[in-house]
């Protein structure tokens, strides 16, 4: 069934102008699923549904490098060399979008926003001044950088790749988190998003201070600060906000509740559409202070997703992104592309070696 529908919803995404292609990438699972919380459209629903998050296996040399490992524990037992191919990363990537919706009943029925999540946030700790974090050694794998506030509920996402590292001991964490969100976003009809390997694992100690991922509850000059630190500039920081098409917050994790979107696991610019053109107000609560929209009172706003509409600079890209879904779909993907590279040292020569993966929808 939801093969069925990801594959009707690409061909009418396909066929719409930009200008409606929002509205049609969501209707269809409409007509699938509209039980419970998980409620798909591009319209308000007649019911109410239910930070910023904003947000030795394997030794590698180079993009597709050279890997070693041991199969047999037994002291007679040669280590076997094997250099992967692009289509041993395809198997890796349909392994993937093979389970994403295997449990209906986790969040709307897909792991694929997790795992955005886990790779944002496994990327979004890089520091241009010291070349400190980033997307190179997976130290979310370890305490203290595993219960940062801003990594709260990932373990979920850690947990579900589990079973695909132990049928693919070759690839390392980090290039497994890393390919695990190009495949989340592809598969929830998002953009090509081309991927380079060549991430190492690293321990502990190269685990990141708290304080360098977003705080949802701070305004534009926190963001500037944080984003900038990465590399990025006005632009890039409003089309990576994006993401927040997938997903929802949980009030057991960074302490917001609700999703953004009527579509949570398809990838449009509907945040965009409705981040100008819905009505916010102040969700009364006795949770943290967020909005929600005044007409259904289901769909929630940060304060950090609201300062992209009260700054000027920022707002502009807002309005951009919001009247065209291709223009934000090409500045998405080079973006996120930015993001999940930072703080890897590829290969010489490697920038020309990057795939795009096919779909299983």
């Amino acid at each position: 069934m939801a093969t069925a529908t990801r594959t009707l919803t690409r061909a009418l995404r396909t066929s719409a102008r930009p200008s409606t292609r929002s509205a049609f990438a969501a209707a269809p699972r409409v007509a699938f699923r509209q039980g419970g919380r998980r409620f798909y459209s591009s319209e308000s629903p007649k019911s109410s549904s239910s930070a910023w998050i904003w947000g030795v296996g394997a030794a590698v040399i180079g993009a597709g490098g050279f890997f070693v490992w041991q199969q047999d524990a037994s002291a007679s037992a040669e280590p076997k060399a094997f250099a992967p191919k692009f289509e041993d990363y395809q198997a890796v990537y349909n392994e993937i979008a093979g389970r994403l919706e295997e449990k209906e009943d986790y969040d709307d029925g897909s792991y694929g926003p997790v795992l955005v999540r886990l790779a944002w946030h496994a990327s979004g700790t890089f520091d241009k001044e010291t070349g400190t974090g980033g997307s190179n050694g997976a130290t979310m794998r370890f305490n203290p950088e595993a219960g940062h506030g801003a990594n709260a509920g990932l373990k979920a996402a850690r947990d579900f790749l589990e079973p695909v590292k132990e049928k693919f001991p070759w690839i390392t964490y980090s290039d497994l988190w890393i390919l695990a969100g190009v495949c989340a976003i592809q598969e929830m009809l998002g953009p090509a998003i081309p991927y380079r390997p060549g991430r190492s694992d690293r321990d502990v100690t190269a685990c990141t201070p708290d304080g360098r991922l977003p705080d949802a509850a701070q305004g534009q000059d926190h963001l500037r600060n944080i984003f900038y630190r990465m590399g990025f500039n006005d632009q890039q920081i409003v089309a990576l906000a994006g993401a927040h098409a997938l997903g929802r917050c949980h009030k057991d994790r960074s302490g917001f509740d609700g999703p953004w979107t009527f579509s949570p696991t398809v990838l449009t610019n509907d945040f965009y559409n409705l981040l100008l053109n819905e009505k916010w107000q102040w969700k009364k609560w006795g949770g943290p202070k967020q909005y929600e929209d005044s007409k259904t009172k289901s769909l929630m706003m940060l304060p950090a997703d609201m300062a992209l509409v009260q700054d000027k600079k920022f707002k502009q890209w807002v309005e951009k992104y919001a009247a065209d879904n291709d223009l934000f779909f090409k500045d998405f993907s080079a973006v996120i592309v930015k993001l999940f590279e930072l703080g890897v040292p590829f290969a010489e020569g490697s920038e020309n070696q990057r795939w795009v993966f096919k779909t299983t929808a």
